[in-house]
């Protein structure tokens, strides 16, 4: 017998369509064991079967919270997972199907949607319909957006869409972040990294190597130098030079330091390189920046990047 069946369709204006995410459905079904699926209320809107699979014209982001089940796609081979914590996320035009276990069934919850927005990250290729599965684990607050998103969804007060759209939002950077650090080799490595990461944090402004965060956490360099850039965004390097400039943009807007001081301050050797590293990454020198943090650059130059 299935129960808590909750599902609520939506339409957008062309207002809601400029804002550049829209959500089409929104709602969570909870299928007990050896109940059929879909459940007989499965709306003709999404007609699906488990045999023949189907193609949306629309994203939908899909959690499992409990339960085991299948998932299969054009992109993806047919994978079995157990447990729940499971996000999968549907592409349009992309044939898919998924199905739980008859021994468990499922929680599942869902939010369909569509839009620019949702395109670029796509394109930038954050979202690949070749990992289409998150594996991201249990958590209440992934359940309490899509339960907010079906609140919202019901009842379609001013701006509802916008709202809607930062859940997606949300729920992707969940799927995004959580996949990302369950998906490290094991706990001891997350814990390694981390552990640089505040090397780096206490360190940045004393010469310090990459090379030499490394060894401090007993790992090869290579090793970190790649586990590292998928923890963090970005490579030991990139990470140590966004740190010096972070620490240098707080002193050019809070003190009265001279360039030379803040970029010793800041862990670079001379003031010359500093000065030159600043203006790549953010478009203007450091006394540009100053004034401009200070009050006295009154227009914004072209170049600025921050």
């Amino acid at each position: 017998m299935e129960s808590a069946t909750h599902i609520k369709y939506l339409f957008a204006n062309e207002q809601d369509n400029r804002w550049g995410l829209v959500v089409t459905t929104t709602g969570h079904q909870f299928i007990e064991p050896h109940a059929p699926y879909p459940p007989s209320n499965h709306p003709v809107r999404y007609l699906f079967s488990i045999e023949k699979g189907r193609r949306l014209n629309e994203y939908q982001l899909i959690y499992i919270s409990r339960g085991d089940g299948s998932f299969i796609s054009e992109s993806q081979r047919e994978i079995s997972f157990t447990g729940g914590g499971k996000f999968m996320l549907l592409f349009p035009g992309e044939w898919h199907s998924y199905h739980p276990s008859q021994r468990t069934g499922w929680h599942e919850y869902w939010i369909g949607f569509r839009g620019p927005d949702i395109d670029r990250k796509v394109e930038a290729g954050f979202l690949n319909p070749r990992r289409p599965l998150f594996n991201v684990g249990y958590h209440e607050e992934i359940i309490n957006l899509y339960k907010l998103a079906l609140e919202t969804a019901h009842r379609q007060e001013t701006g509802f869409q916008q709202i809607l759209a930062g859940i997606v939002n949300l729920l992707l950077g969940f799927a995004y972040a959580e996949h990302k650090q369950t998906t490290l080799e094991d706990m001891q490595v997350a814990e390694q990294l981390n552990k640089a990461k505040i090397i780096m944090q206490d360190n940045f402004n004393r010469n310090l190597s990459c090379q030499e965060v490394a060894a401090r956490i007993c790992m090869s360099y290579s090793r970190f130098r790649r586990l590292f850039r998928q923890y963090a965004g970005f490579a030991p390097a990139q990470y140590l030079l966004e740190l010096k400039i972070n620490r240098s943009k707080e002193l050019l807007t809070n003190t009265a330091l001279t360039c030379q001081e803040i970029a010793f301050e800041s862990g670079f050797e001379y003031a010359s390189h500093f000065n030159i590293v600043f203006k790549k990454k953010t478009g203007i020198t450091p006394n540009q920046y100053r004034d401009l943090t200070q009050g006295r650059l009154t227009e914004i130059p072209d170049t600025l990047t921050l």
